[in-house]
């Protein structure tokens, strides 16, 4: 049976509204009318209309809005599209709190995206009682602090885009402005997290390029519309063709693209941090990956990445990518399955049909 589903993605970065957005659009292709609430301050710049579909309606919030505002703003889509499934990612009781007060009356059926966090924030704020309000928790493939609670169901990691959409290797690489005649390895180099770190993510790109030289591409991949400090140099590379790299050149390296994932088959090293959606794509894909573990005040990136995918600092990154590169890594290429679909089917019937 379909439904009206409202969708809180509220956080800041890509992280929430990615996920948020494949469980969105699976939930649409299933005949579910879906509206999305994020106030992801890469949102504006972003196609997700194209994305998404026609079935999801996307509400961007202004990143500035504190609590009080946001608080406002759920309650009236609340009123607005009164929906039959409300569907929370990460945080129980909202980004900062806001979803508290409405949640005890609230009448559709609540279903919470739940991912590890940290213990300190589960402690703090006493989400072993705040998850309790919800009818269903899904666990998008990986640990999390309640994923043993008696309406907890763990599925398989959730991506944007099915295997089938990918694009192939060559067109892969066009994407990227690399020509067909180019069989150099290819190196990523993704902007992600936050604005800061998606600029930082440009000084990584132009240091491998100074690094490597001729005997790589590399590529910087930013979120369309992203506004962030180009890189205007990189520090002097102690191996390379150049001891450094332009403006010009490190804005040579960016290539805008959303969402990555559909050009992985075209990219041989990925270089990122440890947020859920990356990693996720890097292993799904089977692309060689190292990346940084950021700071975040409630995702655990250290924990999630493996321990031959994390680098300590900028510059271990930049040597293990480098490394990688040079040793022509072999993909693991293989279909995999998003858990999306999965998650939709247990939201139809064990919430929507009850």
């Amino acid at each position: 049976m379909a439904g009206r589903w409202l969708v809180y993605a509220l956080g800041g970065g890509m992280g929430h509204l990615t996920r948020a957005s494949a469980l969105a659009r699976a939930a649409s292709r299933r005949g579910h009318a879906v509206v999305l609430l994020t106030n992801s301050p890469f949102a504006s710049g972003l196609p997700l209309e194209d994305v998404l579909g026609t079935g999801v309606e996307v509400l961007r919030l202004n990143p500035a809005l504190g609590r009080e505002a946001v608080g406002e703003v759920v309650e009236q889509c609340l009123e607005d599209v009164r929906p039959d499934l409300f569907v929370v990612d990460t945080f129980p009781r909202g980004l900062g709190g806001e979803l508290a007060p409405l949640l005890p009356s609230v009448r559709a059926r609540k279903v919470l995206i739940h991912r590890d966090v940290n213990p300190t924030y589960v402690k703090q704020y006493g989400l072993a009682r705040a998850v309790d309000a919800f009818d269903l928790l899904l666990v998008p493939g990986e640990a999390a602090p309640f994923a043993n609670h008696p309406r907890a169901v763990r599925t398989a990691p959730w991506l944007l885009l099915r295997a089938s959409e990918l694009l192939p290797r060559d067109k892969a690489r066009a994407r990227l402005g690399v020509p067909a005649e180019d069989t150099r390895v290819l190196v990523a180099v993704m902007g992600c997290g936050t604005p800061e770190e998606v600029g930082e993510a440009g000084h990584i790109a132009a240091r491998l390029e100074a690094t490597l030289g001729p005997e790589a591409v590399v590529r910087w991949l930013v979120p369309p519309g992203a506004a962030m400090d180009a890189p205007a140099s990189a520090p002097r590379a102690k191996q390379g063709r150049r001891a450094g790299a332009s403006l010009e050149e490190g804005l040579a390296l960016r290539r805008s693209t959303w969402p990555a994932l559909a050009v992985l088959p075209g990219v041989d090293v990925l270089v990122g941090a440890g947020g859920y959606n990356t990693v996720q794509e890097a292993r799904a894909t089977g692309t060689p990956f190292v990346a940084l573990a950021r700071p975040r005040l409630y995702d655990r990136q250290a924990l999630r990445l493996r321990p031959e995918e994390r680098a300590g600092s900028v510059e271990a990154l930049v040597a293990r990518a480098a490394g990688l590169a040079r040793a022509c890594p072999a993909r693991s290429e293989r279909p995999y399955v998003s858990g999306t679909d999965d998650a939709v089917t247990l939201i139809e019937r064990t919430v929507l049909s009850a």
